[in-house]
């Protein structure tokens, strides 16, 4: 992997999730920029249900969230609401919930590494449009003509990060060639302020590691899969599953709280 990049102007391609306008950082286009404190630097997660972690993750996310795996490629993501575009972990000001983990995926915006589709380096992108960016910030992106310590600890952070995404898909890969993934599906019954049941609403149909699988794996696979360091991964997220339960009583005791529409 090529070291990556402050500068450059091609034109990135792709959604990122929450990024609204990534853009390449450059001296000569964002000189003047940085970040100022805002009061809820995480607002933006409130309209996310489900955030992506990486496989080193597991066990502390584990203790807070559904650890559950999504779409063709496995994506592993962290389940913060039962419904699309309601997070249960963030109040109505923009505050995370100071008792639950926040995934390094969201602790590294506004910047997100992103491929260079003209060379093999990877970017370093920041979203100008976030709350935090500034043109009168209280620490800059550039100290003079080089980046500051803050843009360099940000690239480490998305260095690192990048690391542990692509130990993820290796992680994603050797299970699934295992055949250890199974399709499960979640539901809950809403109930209004009186008590009243609603009709069950299907939460999400996703993939989960298979504890039937692992227990008929041939010794030698599953001596394998234990040496890669990986079952302490595999078990924080099949024990994350119980959480569902206490994803879905939040919801329920937020929509308690809202008045009865007649």
């Amino acid at each position: 992997m090529s070291t990556p990049a402050t500068g450059g102007q091609p034109e990135l391609t792709g959604q990122v999730m929450f990024y609204k306008k990534p853009e390449p950082l450059s001296l000569e286009r964002h000189r003047n920029l940085g970040v100022k404190q805002i009061s809820a630097p995480f607002s933006f997660l409130k309209g996310s249900h489900a955030v992506p972690i990486t496989v080193s993750e597991f066990g502390v996310v584990a203790t807070c969230y559904p650890i559950i795996f999504v779409g063709a490629d496995k994506t592993p993501v962290a389940v913060m609401g039962v419904r699309q575009n309601e997070n249960e972990y963030v109040d109505a000001s923009g505050q995370p919930d100071p008792d639950s983990y926040i995934p390094a995926f969201v602790r590294r915006y506004p910047f997100v590494f992103a491929s260079d589709p003209k060379s093999d380096k990877l970017l370093l992108c920041v979203d100008t449009e976030a709350a935090m960016v500034s043109s009168t910030p209280d620490v800059r992106f550039f100290e003079g003509d080089q980046a500051s310590k803050f843009t360099q600890d940000a690239i480490e952070f998305c260095k690192e990060f990048e690391r542990q995404r692509r130990a993820t898909v290796e992680f994603v890969e050797m299970l699934d060639k295992a055949s250890l993934f199974e399709q499960k599906s979640v539901a809950f019954t809403p109930r209004d302020a009186q008590g009243n049941a609603g009709q069950q609403q299907k939460i999400a149909d996703y993939w989960a590691i298979s504890e039937g699988g692992l227990n008929a794996l041939p010794e030698g696979k599953f001596q394998d899969i234990r040496n890669t360091g990986a079952l302490a991964a595999v078990y924080a997220h099949m024990v994350s599953l119980m959480n569902w339960q206490r994803v879905i009583q939040r919801t329920m005791r937020r929509l308690s709280k809202q008045p009865a529409v007649n």
